[in-house]
């Protein structure tokens, strides 16, 4: 083909029609492209031409093939030229669209492939979702300081691999925003005290010196560099970070009271990077979807720091469960390990305390009994104001963080970002497609009144008992009992928000409820149970919520709280994310109540994060 388009013969007939350099106009691909630049649903040969810059003769070819192998359809339009058309219109609703919106740095998704999803979360934050396929993202300053990449290089490749044309706009604030998170160190002086250092004497006199008291620079060393207070380390990267500064972390923090221990299981690559991730940085938070693996990364990492270790944790299970974990998996000996909680209170070189004893102000003196090398946060976003403040002062250990979702409804995730540690994570698409974790099936299902006396109930309702009304539909029960009959050989979980619900479909279904208000000693029992498949169900309130390790659960049932957190949706997914079988989540919201918003808010971090959230409308009879 010459320059101007026109072909010559000779060498046309020389040329195949699939070269390998060039998509050839009798692609199907090409086709539906050409179909959307052009913002049309029919072609003509001129326009299909014009698109793909060929001679007309080309593209009437071009087409004729497309129309013999069944892609498109040919149509004589009278008085007007020929027009091509798709066979499956279907196609043309079900093709990925990326839209970018550069000055507001959103992008608009439509039908996106697991891989585009998975990509867009480690740069960009999911506003908004239709659950029929669309997503909104807004790429935030906060998303590029925290996105995990050690060169903007590595950055702008998986932006551009999302994008459908390069913004050089977007990249330039892009790479504003990268160097900007670098533009602070705090390091460790060779007389050991801790500097704050600046990129530029401007930066230093302008922002640091302005935003920052006597409280936290004790003193200039240089135009760039400052002598920071120890015990105000924490203050020093909050404040930053709320300037637009976050503060690269790079001292020598104490190693505790050494403590030998070794893992005795081999870590999955991806553990690996997580344990060298965290030793380069000594500070942060593991973020992966439930059943990756967290809790032994972390083991990973207390062996690797060898000091003696304080894990934090939500509840009395958890502590049961990372003692076992610990004993199984490490060299450490039972005596070597101590709880510390309402009903034990041991201090040994590896302590596991709850967060609520941890946080009393009579038990304070847990945070300085011993030299501690490492905090561990479990469930991090469960951290208290008073463990917050205890935790200020311990800036000087390593710091590690576990979460599939350290997300706060109250906004403050960089709290737990600039207290504890930048992100650590991986991308969860590869996990799924590893077979590492068992990508969730998540559904949400609009359920409607069961009969008008009970719709009207709610009508006739308001606050909290409108809530309580929606949550607790009675239809929501019958359609539990369909799932469950749909899928009679896997271990469910269904969950509750109110115990009368709990306690009523206990009886109807004839299984277990777990609560707050069990014993834990009989919780712990059900769940042995549940665990070695001696009982196939438990209804479960949030108790079931956390990091509680049920790894047989195949199937979650979400009947009411859909106004508890993001996160708590995460969590009750996590209850099926395994590395086998296949993982189900429903999600159960009445129709025409507050419950559909609450739903796809809460399947949000999910879609976010690779995960298919599906939605449907069931039909259940009055009777």
């Amino acid at each position: 083909m010459t320059d101007d388009g026109v072909t010559d013969a000779p060498e046309a007939a020389e040329q195949p029609v699939g070269d390998d350099d060039v998509d050839s106009p009798a692609d199907s691909d090409v086709f539906y492209d050409a179909l959307e630049a052009l913002g049309r649903p029919v072609v003509t040969a001129t326009h299909y031409a014009q698109e793909q810059d060929c001679s007309q003769a080309e593209a009437i070819d071009a087409l004729d093939d497309l129309a013999t192998e069944g892609t498109v359809e040919r149509l004589d339009v009278s008085d007007d030229p020929v027009v091509w058309y798709p066979s499956d219109w279907a196609r043309m609703t079900d093709r990925e669209r990326v839209v970018l919106f550069s000055e507001r740095r959103e992008i608009v998704v439509d039908q996106p492939t697991q891989f585009t999803r998975a990509q867009l979360s480690q740069f960009a934050h999911l506003v908004d979702t239709t659950g029929t396929g669309a997503y909104m993202y807004e790429i935030r300053q906060e998303d590029i300081w925290q996105a995990p990449y050690e060169s903007l290089d590595g950055l702008l490749e998986t932006v551009r691999s999302v994008l459908p044309e390069r913004d050089p706009g977007l990249e330039d604030w892009i790479e504003a925003q990268y160097t900007r998170a670098r533009r602070f160190t705090l390091r460790t002086h060779e007389d050991g005290y801790t500097v704050l250092k600046a990129e530029s004497a401007d930066l230093m006199g302008n922002v640091a010196r302005q935003k920052l008291t006597d409280d936290e620079l004790r003193a200039p060393i240089s135009d760039t560099e400052s002598w920071v207070a120890e015990e105000r380390v924490a203050e020093v990267k909050r404040i930053l970070y709320e300037a637009g500064y976050p503060v690269r972390d790079r001292r020598e923090l104490e190693r505790g009271d050494p403590l030998p221990v070794d893992l005795e299981l081999q870590l999955r690559e991806y553990q690996e990077s997580w344990v060298e991730n965290f030793m380069d940085t000594r500070s942060g938070v593991l973020v992966g979807p439930p059943g990756s693996g967290k809790t032994v990364a972390a083991m990973g990492i207390l062996a690797a720091v060898e000091g003696e270790t304080l894990i934090l944790v939500p509840s009395r299970e958890l502590v049961g469960q990372w003692r076992d974990e610990l004993l199984r998996f490490t060299t450490l000996t039972p005596d070597q390990i101590g709880e510390y909680h309402g009903g034990e209170k041991t201090v040994r070189p590896v302590t596991i305390a709850t967060y609520r004893t941890a946080g009393m102000d009579r038990h304070r003196q847990l945070f300085d009994s011993r030299e501690w090398g490492l905090i561990v946060y479990d469930e991090v976003h469960h951290i208290s104001a008073p463990i917050y403040r205890r935790s200020a002062d311990l800036q000087s250990r390593h710091r590690l963080g576990l979460s599939s979702s350290p997300i706060r409804e109250d906004d403050r995730e960089s709290d737990i970002f600039t207290l504890i540690g930048p992100p650590i994570g991986t991308d969860w698409d590869a996990l799924f497609e590893a077979g590492y974790v068992a990508e969730p099936e998540v559904e949400i299902r609009y359920v409607p009144w069961h009969g008008e006396d009970a719709r009207n109930q709610y009508v006739s309702s308001e606050g909290h008992e409108r809530r309580q009304l929606a949550a607790t539909n009675p239809a929501k029960l019958d359609e539990v009992e369909v799932l469950l009959l749909e899928e009679p050989d896997s271990q469910a979980l269904v969950f509750v928000e109110y115990l009368d619900q709990g306690e009523a479909y206990s009886a109807a279904l004839d299984v277990p409820f777990i609560s707050g208000q069990m014993p834990h000693h009989r919780r712990e029992k059900l769940f042995e149970q549940f665990r070695n498949g001696d009982i196939r169900t438990l209804v479960v309130s949030r108790v079931g919520d956390e990091g509680i390790d049920l790894p047989s659960a195949e199937l979650a049932i979400v009947a009411s709280g859909l106004g508890g957190s993001r996160r708590q949706g995460t969590q009750r997914a996590g209850r099926t994310m395994r590395p086998t079988g296949r993982a189900r989540m429903y999600v159960l919201a009445t129709q025409g109540t507050r419950e559909e918003e609450f739903a796809r808010r809460r399947m949000q971090y999910l879609s976010q994060k690779g995960v298919q959230v599906t939605e449907r409308n069931v039909d259940v009879s009055p009777e």
